[in-house]
């Protein structure tokens, strides 16, 4: 016992004195060699594999001159064996000669500045320079077990040291790739802790099997780097599943009974995870499925009987895989089935695609794409028709790109190397011919979209500004081939908002701009800005930050434009600064006027929430160059303006006079009306008939003044917030829809009465079906035409005018007005007749030429009484809307109908009220008294003055 203790502080103190030599030795050099020795130490490092309980130090010496022979490799072989406790040492010469390898293991963890000055000596003799990295320093904490798939496992590294710099690494394809922040990968390295000075960590977001694998985490500090690495296993799930069926649907037009056999193959990505597969019909019965191998993939083929037996349930077969965690990923299939009975459409071939016998309704998957690219095709019936072809088959080249890109989003190797290789590749695929392909076009833009989202995680610099500019340029230059106009309004907006972040993230440092087809970029650092970008004038005042801007062109015609009388001009002006936090800024824009000089002329940008044009901020300024159009804004983004179509009709100023005029008029005589009302009510209204009429009546009144205060408040849609613009766009829609309602329950009144003269309309029998057409009804149309807007996310309203929406026929929620409105005006009219044609049809004396004056009277009596209080003067709106605004009478009807309905409220007040003899009557009684008790009041102030006050 006392030999092995002796022994031991003899090795101890050997120990102390190998290390007390070094550093002596280290010293000597160090001071003997200050003026020639030079540092040309890397900051990057080779990594090799931790050994346990033990420090491995590998790297590379590169001689500043000459190549190795077996004396400077003496040299090197000497000056690493005074490294302390010394155990293993290999030196392997490379082929150029140059170069060196050097590995060796120390017996025992180090301080960094030792082995730095280490290092330091090896760079003086011989002259080299190297590169060192060690592994056995740092500890790695991991999971120990397989993770879950689409868990979120945390790797963490900690080192007692403190270090300059934490990196991430992953083994992916047999090359080490550095990891960056990004969708999934989430890097921290504050958590440091007073025993580890040195600490990182990587959380993996939603970990599928592409992020499986060996694992690095390096600490550098000077030209040393400490390493140490794990291997992070993952319980795979598929990723991608792609079935196909043979044939495409089920024929049972033939039969009722019985089943048709459908063909199906399912294929994955090739996997090292043992997966129980399974299938089901409709969700019935579980078969197990085993599969086999097909060059990179694993391929399940089964049969599925699809059932004959007319069911209103989609026919499905769903296929799942679970791994051995437990955890299951199910993928369905829809089998489209044609009864006997069944619309379908009949099977055609198009461009060389089969598209086989399908019921209507039913979409079709073909996957089967011409050589060089990859996707599908799909085409629906919308029986007994085939709808338009869509494309997604995407070039291969291209396929690879987006690829590369969601990995770059991600944070595998998003380095600024892979973001430039992105760009010039998207740049070199867009300037092809065969590019003008809409799936090319959509993918190119979703490849924009990723790297804009990449962007707020991973500064990118103005080297990748060429290839991104000529890049989007060449998309415009494009013929968007789109099947309906709502996928071409997605797609430039996608365009102009990932245009909008990378313009706002790529960092600015020494460029001029970059100029192009379709896009024009500059920038200004000066305080006072004045950029020209095609031909659009650009001045802004600010205190710092510099300012970009970025001209397009064949962009806004693309972009929905939600007023239809106004086209935007043919550029569209991105602006935005960087480095500048001052949230006040004023720019100002010259845009180039090719327009007529009376057109209208408004500034807009586009509101990327919203997906419209939108004026709030900017101003259109009076100037005297008729060349140019100048807004100013408030804030940044896109900007451009938009031309009203024609030249401005000088009646436009007198019909928005009319209307204010009109409306004023129309409020005044509503309010006398329902002053009226309320003092005779209780002296007129005295029969069934007379409370039905006189209580349709108020509500009409009431409702057509709140509506007519909601056009008021609405006449300055500029001026007005979001919220109160929405808010009067629902008043005006829900009034007017009860006002119209209730001269639907008056005209019902009416005709009852008329036709059924001896079975009088019940008191409880009206008010009941009053309150539920004039109340209900209006509540459930506005309710649910703006829940479905909200939840097919369309617009309600337009900002631009506080009104509802129209985008095309049957489309927009202005038939939520259009509809209930017409249908009440058609059947008043309807309603209109039967009155006239009972007086006509009344029987009178054979030449009687007295009577028919008299009739022809009262039909003209009735006519006038009735085409206000049953809303047929909104007739002139629908013939507005059915003629083209270049018609001679278009202009006539438009006054009609701004005449008639501003001033409605007067009508109502003549015709609903003061019309009515008994109306008359109780009024000249109220004005005749209260003359009376004036005069008497002012008689006995005359004769005593102090009674005056009594009355």
């Amino acid at each position: 016992m006392f030999s092995r203790v002796f022994i031991f502080l003899i090795r101890a103190v050997y120990i102390c004195y190998q290390i007390c030599a070094a550093d002596d030795y280290i010293g000597q050099m160090t001071a003997n060699n200050t003026e020639q020795c030079q540092m040309y130490l890397s900051d990057t490092a080779l990594h090799k594999v931790s050994y346990a309980n033990e420090v491995v130090m590998t790297g590379s010496v590169l001689l500043s001159s000459g190549t190795w022979n077996a004396t400077n490799i003496y040299q090197l072989e000497n000056a690493i064996k005074r490294w302390p406790c010394f155990d293993i040492l290999n030196t392997t010469q490379r082929l150029e000669n140059s170069t060196a390898d050097i590995k060796t293991v120390l017996c025992f963890k180090f301080g960094t500045s030792r082995l730095q000055r280490i290092a330091t000596s090896l760079e003086c003799n011989p002259q080299a320079v190297i590169r060192i990295g060690t592994s056995g320093m740092v500890t790695m904490l991991s999971p120990n077990t397989t993770v879950c798939y689409e868990s979120n496992p945390v790797l963490k590294c900690t080192f007692g040291e403190a270090t300059d710099r934490a990196n991430w690494y992953i083994f992916h394809n047999d090359q080490l790739v550095e990891l960056y922040p990004g969708t999934v990968v989430q890097l921290d390295n504050n958590c440091t802790t007073p025993e580890y000075n040195s600490c990182t960590t990587l959380t993996l977001m939603k970990v599928t099997g592409a992020w499986a694998g060996i694992y690095e985490c390096g600490l550098t500090k000077g030209s040393l780097s400490y390493a140490a690495r794990t291997h992070l296993s993952v319980a795979l799930l598929p990723d991608v599943i792609t079935i196909v069926t043979s044939p495409l649907t089920a024929d049972c037009s033939q039969q009722q009974t019985g089943s048709v056999n459908i063909n199906i193959s399912i294929t994955i990505p090739q996997s090292t995870e043992s997966y129980e597969v399974w299938w089901s019909y409709n969700g019935t019965v579980e078969n197990p499925l085993n599969n086999t191998s097909y060059n990179d993939s694993l391929v399940y083929t089964f049969t599925a009987p699809i059932s004959c037996q007319k069911t209103s349930d989609a026919q499905s077969v769903n296929v799942t895989f679970k791994n051995t965690k437990g955890q299951e990923r199910s993928t369905t299939v829809d089998i489209p089935v044609i009864y006997a009975d069944s619309i379908f459409c009949d099977e055609v071939v198009t461009v060389g695609d089969l598209w086989p016998k399908t019921p209507a309704g039913a979409t079709v998957i073909n996957r089967t794409c011409p050589e060089g690219r990859v996707g599908y095709k799909s085409c629906t019936c919308d029986g007994p028709a085939w709808q338009p072809v869509f494309d997604y088959c995407v070039n291969k080249q291209l396929n690879i790109l987006s690829n590369s890109a969601q990995s770059f989003l991600q944070g595998l190797g998003a380095t600024q190397e892979r973001a430039m290789n992105i760009f010039q590749g998207l740049m070199n695929n867009s300037a092809s011919a065969s590019s003008d392909n809409i799936a090319d076009i959509t993918a190119s833009i979703n490849i924009l979209t990723v790297m804009a989202d990449a962007s707020n995680n991973i500064a990118l610099q103005e080297e990748v500004l060429p290839n991104f500019i000529n890049a989007a340029s060449n998309l415009l230059s494009k013929t968007w081939n789109v099947v309906n106009t709502s996928t071409l309004y997605s797609m430039s907006s996608d365009y102009l908002q990932s245009l909008e972040v990378l313009m706002k993230n790529i960092k600015f440092n020494t460029s001029q701009g970059v100029n192009s087809t379709n896009l024009q970029l500059k920038f200004c650092s000066s305080s006072e800005c004045h950029v020209s970008v095609f031909d659009v004038g650009v001045n802004m005042n600010k205190t710092n930050g510099t300012l970009k801007t970025v001209a397009v062109k064949n962009l806004t015609d693309r972009l929905r434009n939600i007023y239809s009388n106004m086209t935007p001009t043919s550029l569209l002006l991105l602006a935005t600064l960087e480095d500048n936090n001052d949230p006040s800024v004023k720019i100002r824009l010259e845009f180039p006027n090719d327009h007529l000089n009376n057109t209208k002329a408004l500034c807009v940008f586009w509101n990327t929430t919203a997906g419209n044009w939108s004026d709030v901020g900017c101003t259109v300024m009076n100037t005297s160059d008729e060349n140019h159009a100048v807004c100013e804004c408030t804030h940044l983004t896109s900007f451009s303006m938009l031309m009203s179509k024609g030249e401005v009709p000088a009646s436009s100023k007198v019909l928005d006079i009319i209307t204010n005029v009109g409306l004023g008029v129309s409020i005044c005589c509503l309010l006398i009306f329902l002053i009226i009302e309320s003092l005779v009510w209780s002296a007129v209204v005295k029969t069934n008939l007379l409370h039905f009429r006189h209580t349709a009546m108020v509500n009409i009144a009431v409702f057509l003044l709140l509506a007519d205060v909601s056009i008021l408040a609405s006449t300055s849609p500029d001026i007005l917030s979001e919220t109160w613009c929405l808010v009067l766009t629902i008043c005006k829609h829900l009034f007017y829809l009860a006002m119209f309602c209730w001269m639907l329950c008056l005209s019902v009144m009416l005709v009852h009465q008329l036709i059924f003269v001896f079975s009088p309309l019940r008191k409880k029998v009206f008010m009941i079906f009053s309150s539920f057409v004039g109340y209900v009804c209006p509540v459930l149309i506005v309710g649910s035409s703006y829940l479905h807007a909200y939840y097919k996310k369309r617009d309600y309203y337009h900002k631009e005018t506080c009104w509802l929406v129209y985008e095309r026929v049957m489309e927009g929620s202005i038939h939520a007005f259009l509809l209930p409105v017409g249908t009440v005006i058609l059947t008043n009219l309807i309603f209109m007749g039967i009155v006239i044609a009972t007086l006509v049809k009344s029987p009178v004396p054979n030449g009687n030429k007295t009577v028919n004056e008299e009739t022809a009277k009262n039909i003209l009596k009735v006519v006038a009484i009735l085409t206000p209080v049953f809303g047929v003067t909104w007739i002139f709106g629908f013939i507005q809307l059915v003629l083209d605004q270049k018609a001679p009478m278009y202009t006539a009807v438009e006054f009609c109908f701004t005449i008639l309905n501003s001033f409605e409220g007067v009508f109502i007040l003549l015709t609903g009220c003061l019309t009515e003899q008994n109306v008359r009557d109780k009024l000249k009684i109220l004005m005749a008294k209260s003359k009376e008790k004036s005069d008497t009041k002012d008689l006995i102030s005359a004769t005593d003055p102090n009674v005056k006050d009594q009355y």
